[in-house]
């Protein structure tokens, strides 16, 4: 399995996030690039020294969201990813690009040596807070395959946070997660409602019984409920590990290792 490939025998795998800085053209930006890259750099170097088992990088700060991702985006985040990548040489490392630029996505990562890329819109249409997001697996794949990238993993959301789910309230998520699977999704990730939010550990059981891709939880995992979440196959987890848990604020050191400590003794305690 390409999963085990990349993270080896690791069971419920820490996935860190790191929040870029605004870019340069988005409403928020007003770093330059040597500075949004030296703030990348350091809190991968706070994850590192945490022990984290793998990063996440991704232009959290664009907001508001755009389906429309300019060239920019792509050079800017292809320089950040670089530059983290040489921070973390043996560290596996994803991007992903808001919203939904799941190909350019594919492209930082190619470039930037990372090894996996985390999608919205793979399987299903739905109406997110940016605008109705259609499904794009066919087109994802077949870009992957052209670019010679069939190396990068690439992790799907289903049923997405801050969206509505009306058009397909007749789609149970372990139909969405089937899709996804029929579809060649390298893993699933459910999530809950909004960023930080906690996922519902029934979903992840019943995902994880009708599936046999990797199963991860994308929102919500924290130090005081990651005993719902051990069965997951891994846990991104961003606000949790901010100062105030909150998304936005810087990492919290502290928080990083009280976590990581406590799921090393909880892998322990599953042999």
């Amino acid at each position: 399995m390409k999963f085990q490939n990349l993270f080896g025998s690791l069971k419920s795998v820490v996935i860190g996030m790191i929040h870029v800085k605004a870019l340069p053209g988005t409403p928020l930006g007003c770093l330059t690039m040597s500075q949004i890259i030296k703030e990348a750099c350091h809190e991968a170097e706070v994850y590192l020294d945490a022990g984290i088992d793998a990063l996440i990088i991704e232009n959290m700060h664009d907001v508001p969201y755009s389906f429309n991702v300019g060239p920019e985006v792509c050079a800017c985040m292809t320089a950040i990813c670089s530059a983290v990548r040489g921070v973390c040489p043996t560290l596996p490392l994803g991007v992903q690009i808001l919203s939904s630029a799941n190909q350019q996505a594919l492209a930082v990562a190619l470039a930037s040596g990372l090894d996996f890329i985390r999608a919205e819109g793979f399987v299903f249409s739905h109406v997110a807070d940016e605008g109705l997001l259609n499904a794009g697996a066919g087109d994802l794949l077949r870009y992957r395959k052209q670019i010679g990238a069939d190396d990068v993993q690439i992790f799907t959301d289903i049923k997405k946070k801050h969206s509505s789910h009306a058009l397909t309230s007749d789609v149970t998520i372990k139909d969405t997660a089937r899709a996804a699977e029929y579809f060649l999704s390298d893993g699933v990730v459910i999530t809950g409602a909004a960023t930080g939010d906690q996922a519902d550990p029934r979903e992840l059981r019943e995902v994880s019984q009708s599936v046999k891709i990797p199963v991860l939880v994308g929102s919500g995992v924290t130090h005081d409920n990651v005993e719902s979440f051990l069965d997951a196959s891994g846990m991104i987890i961003g606000s949790h590990f901010k100062h105030g848990g909150h998304w936005a604020n810087a990492i919290d050191p502290e928080k990083v290792k009280r976590f990581m400590a406590k799921i090393h003794h909880l892998r322990m305690h599953q042999r």
